[in-house]
């Protein structure tokens, strides 16, 4: 038995398991003594490991749709809050109280730019 059991398979590893059921099958007189191991255990385990990942990969496509369809509300809404903040600085006026309380800096509050002086030598 494997020491890791926590850890994915490698897909050749995967691959060289299903070829060695698929060997095991065509054995005619194979009766194990341990019925674990028997062909039809096998069988059994295989289908659950396909069922799996096919649950697997539909969970992660339904996770990529969620993702994708978040990150559109998420722009819808910013953009709608971008539209929502030209229109109250087009209807307060760029100095408001109105545009402060949108997290805006009003037009009398904004650093005068400065002259750069040369300076003589």
């Amino acid at each position: 038995m494997a020491k890791n059991q926590t850890k994915r398979l490698r897909p050749i590893q995967l691959q060289a398991d299903y070829e060695a059921v698929i060997a095991a099958q065509s054995f005619g007189d194979y009766w194990p003594a341990n019925p674990d191991y028997s062909t039809e255990r096998l069988d059994e385990l295989l289908e659950a490991m396909q069922a799996t990942q096919e649950a697997e990969v539909n969970a992660a496509n339904a996770l990529s749709a969620a993702r994708d369809a978040a990150v559109a509300a998420e722009w819808a809404l910013h953009n709608a809050v971008l539209g929502l903040k030209e229109q109250v600085i087009a209807q307060y006026g760029s100095d408001s109280d109105q545009v402060q309380a949108l997290g805006l800096k009003k037009k009398s509050e904004r650093k005068r730019p400065t002259t750069r002086r040369a300076k003589d030598g």
